[in-house]
């Protein structure tokens, strides 16, 4: 058979034999036959992300369940939720509530599904056994399904039997010409027996995949296939089928490793006179050495990218553009802006790669990206909960982000950058090879005036008066030393800040200065006050210092 699946929303499936026998499915059935779709234009869209319930969501999973509500948000339809958890072993109520957080959490809200309900419910695959097995005993009395009463040892044999003859593993239809005398017979014993789909033995299946083009299976590589396990339990695919078709799905968004079963369903659906949604099959996400992301190439779960401190809307951003991009340049998009500008034509059909150097730059994006007052509650709130601050808002809290906001990717980035800011490392910075210059270049003689204007109260007056009273003193200070630029502000960030490198030395200065003054800092952060430092500058031994001897220790043990 031949099923043309156009760029379409809904499409009604109408076979077209190409002789005329009496039936579609007979027992001997050994036609060619075509499918062809005549297209319903007007259905509204319909899309579904349904997740199995057997452990965390993977990010393919969320970039998938992305797909599908950027697609529904963008053509004005519907985004349903359903839960396949019919693996019972396996499934568990805690995975799926872990499930609904993490979706929740990315903010991609459904229209229809569990904690919401809707028209097309139940929405949990365990609660909707009863509508399976009526549309299988459906097929069974049309004569397309057929009861198959071979043991698992008999499969077992025919397949090792097929794989020495390097033949496909495909059922030997043993019992798709039975009598109904031998099926009675079967019965009668008690033989457990499942249900077999009749596939037709030649012919073909062709879909137009909205991502990958033309895609087109042999039907004589298939085999008789079953739809209902000797338990009562149906397959994946005919529940698949069967929840797709009841729930008017319009369009089929899911990864590529699902691509195969779509000529099972295919043949399910025009047995059951479903129309047939179109199909686009998402390419994999790959690790950097181009194999399936998986745990050993380190976090893959919503939920750990969550507990590292991303921002949601990071990793919808991300998420987005593995596989998918608006034909510009951008790279930074809310999610608004996605549903806009998203089309199932621009998704890529080659893997994309996961970068995770390249998702913390984003994350950093979208982090300073945020309203000021946003940022300082996240980063405030974060300061406090670790001990580092003991208040999580004010005016501390509000510079000290800002200020120190371009070195944080992460939230968790700035307890680093905050400890940074706090600590006093004088005597790493002095004894670097990178700080040498720095004292060749009469540093000794720049401490004593800086300390001289400690003493004499003039540099802390200065900053209580804030930037406008630092870039006064500091002016006022160059003028002394007849030192301006790199030759004034490299030797007083040394000495004030005890670091070579780091942000804007006067808002440090000016920060840590009111951090000594407010009682803000939490006692256990090692912070060393401005105070602390002048004294430390006041017993360091210079001499010793350019004779390359370790001259500070006995400085380092004042701010003890």
């Amino acid at each position: 058979m031949a099923a043309f699946v156009a760029g379409t929303p809904w499409m009604r499936i109408r076979v077209i034999p190409e002789l005329a026998p009496p039936l579609i499915f007979r027992r001997h059935f050994r036609r060619n036959f075509s499918v062809r779709a005549s297209v319903d234009s007007n259905a509204p869209v319909r899309v579904r992300f349904a997740p199995s319930p057997t452990g965390n969501l993977h990010v393919g999973g969320a970039r998938t369940a992305l797909f599908n509500y950027l697609f529904a948000r963008s053509k004005g339809g519907k985004f349903v939720l359903r839960i396949e958890d019919t693996d019972l072993e396996r499934s568990s109520r805690e995975s799926e509530e872990a499930v609904l957080r993490d979706l929740a959490w990315l903010g991609l809200d459904w229209d229809e599904g569990p904690g919401i309900g809707g028209d097309y419910g139940p929405y949990r695959q365990s609660e909707r056994n009863s509508m399976y097995k009526q549309y299988a005993e459906k097929l069974l009395e049309s004569g397309q399904v057929y009861r198959c009463f071979c043991s698992n040892e008999e499969l077992e044999k025919t397949k090792e039997i097929a794989e020495l003859k390097k033949l496909p593993p495909v059922y030997s239809g043993k019992w798709a010409t039975a009598t109904n005398e031998e099926v009675q017979e079967e019965l009668a014993k008690g033989t457990p027996y499942t249900y077999r789909f009749r596939v037709p033995k030649e012919g073909s299946l062709k879909i137009n995949d909205l991502i990958r083009g033309e895609v087109s299976w042999k039907l004589d590589t298939l085999g008789d296939f079953v739809i209902m396990r000797s338990n009562g339990q149906p397959v994946y695919n005919f529940c698949v089928t069967v929840d797709d078709a009841t729930m008017s799905i319009s369009h089929v968004i899911r990864a590529e490793e699902h691509l195969p079963n779509t000529l099972r369903q295919a043949l399910i659906y025009k047995a059951l006179g479903f129309p047939m949604p179109s199909f686009a099959h998402v390419s994999l996400i790959l690790a950097p050495d181009r194999s399936k992301l998986s745990k050993r190439h380190g976090a893959t779960s919503v939920g750990q990218f969550r507990d590292m401190g991303y921002l949601p809307q990071a990793i919808v951003n991300y998420l987005a553009l593995l596989g998918w991009g608006d034909g510009t340049e951008n790279e930074f998009f809310t999610i608004d802006q996605l549903v806009e500008k998203f089309s199932i034509g621009r998704v890529n059909k080659s893997g994309a790669v996961f970068d995770s150097t390249k998702l913390r730059w984003m994350n950093g994006q979208h982090l300073r990206a945020l309203p000021s007052e946003e940022l300082s509650k996240l980063i405030g709130e974060r300061w406090k909960s670790t001990g580092l601050l003991t208040e999580s808002e004010g005016p501390f809290v509000d510079e000290a982000v800002q200020l120190l906001k371009d070195g944080i990717d992460l939230v968790t980035d700035s307890d680093t950058a905050l400890s940074n800011l706090l600590s006093y490392p004088l005597r790493d910075s002095l004894t670097s090879p990178e700080g040498k210059p720095t004292v060749e270049d009469k540093l000794s003689e720049i401490s004593a005036s800086l300390l001289a204007a400690y003493d004499s109260g003039e540099l802390f007056g200065a900053l209580e008066e804030g930037h406008a009273g630092w870039q006064k003193w500091v002016k006022g200070f160059g003028k002394t030393l007849r030192r301006k630029g790199k030759s004034l502000f490299m030797p007083l960030r040394v000495l004030l800040t005890g670091k070579l490198h780091g942000p804007d030395m006067g808002s440090s200065v000016i920060l840590i200065y009111k951090a000594g003054n407010h009682g803000v800092v939490a006692p256990q952060t090692g912070f060393v006050t401005l105070k602390e430092r002048f004294e430390m500058l006041r017993q360091l031994d210079w001499e010793a210092l350019k004779q390359d001897h370790p001259a500070l220790e006995s400085a380092a043990t004042v701010s003890n």
